[in-house]
């Protein structure tokens, strides 16, 4: 597949760049996408949430009646679980929710993200940003100058680059981020994939294996 390269302005710059099949063209996989989702959303999770049991509550542990000739249950202490004020019975515990996932699974499920945004026309491949300073106003103008202002664009770059980071850092539904930080949850997240041409070729390095 190959894509026209536009400037900033969104002007044609005569240049194309050919996207790898093998990253971009393949039969997306929805079982693998389902599980690296899954596993990114997992290790989102602090897990620190936490309930007092019985056994965790300061209380008397007398005895509140006799075993026998009540009328109903037997009686224990105060801080038992059917009890008002009591401890919480089979309460949540803090816990780890990461689980292990192959390379292999992670690479095909992220090349079957961007098939899934190069199959519906939603990449566009932009010449190498590049921002004197920080100017969040000049970032705007780039995005509707793409077309992508209202699409909720995922700006990809092949290195960090502080002002452009800065300068997205107040847009709402805009994302900026490195190759290395590429991961199948945000590009899915995303409406629109904004590439530019370095990244092209950072992205078919890492994930053509």
């Amino acid at each position: 597949m190959e894509l026209k390269v536009v400037n900033i302005k969104g002007e044609d710059t005569g240049r194309v760049v050919s996207l790898n099949d093998t990253v971009f063209g393949i039969e997306p996989n929805d079982h693998a996408i389902y599980l690296d989702v899954k596993q990114y959303l997992a290790n989102q999770r602090q897990g620190t949430h936490s309930s007092k049991g019985r056994s965790q509550l300061a209380g008397s542990t007398r005895k509140l009646g006799k075993q026998k000739g009540g009328g109903g249950a037997r009686p224990g202490d105060i801080k038992s679980g059917v009890r008002v004020g009591g401890g919480r019975m089979f309460g949540p515990v803090p816990r780890d929710y990461s689980f292990k996932l192959n390379k292999r699974v992670k690479q095909l499920a992220r090349k079957s993200a961007l098939s899934y945004k190069a199959a519906n026309s939603l990449i566009t491949v932009v010449e190498n940003l590049q921002f004197d300073a920080p100017k969040t106003k000049e970032f705007v103008a780039m995005t509707k100058s793409l077309q992508v202002a209202d699409k909720k664009p995922l700006i990809v770059l092949a290195n960090a680059n502080k002002n452009v980071y800065l300068s997205a850092r107040n847009l709402p539904k805009v994302n900026v981020v490195t190759v290395s930080e590429l991961n199948t949850y945000i590009v899915l997240n995303a409406k629109s994939l904004v590439l530019t041409e370095d990244s092209v070729a950072a992205i078919e390095q890492i994930f053509k294996a």
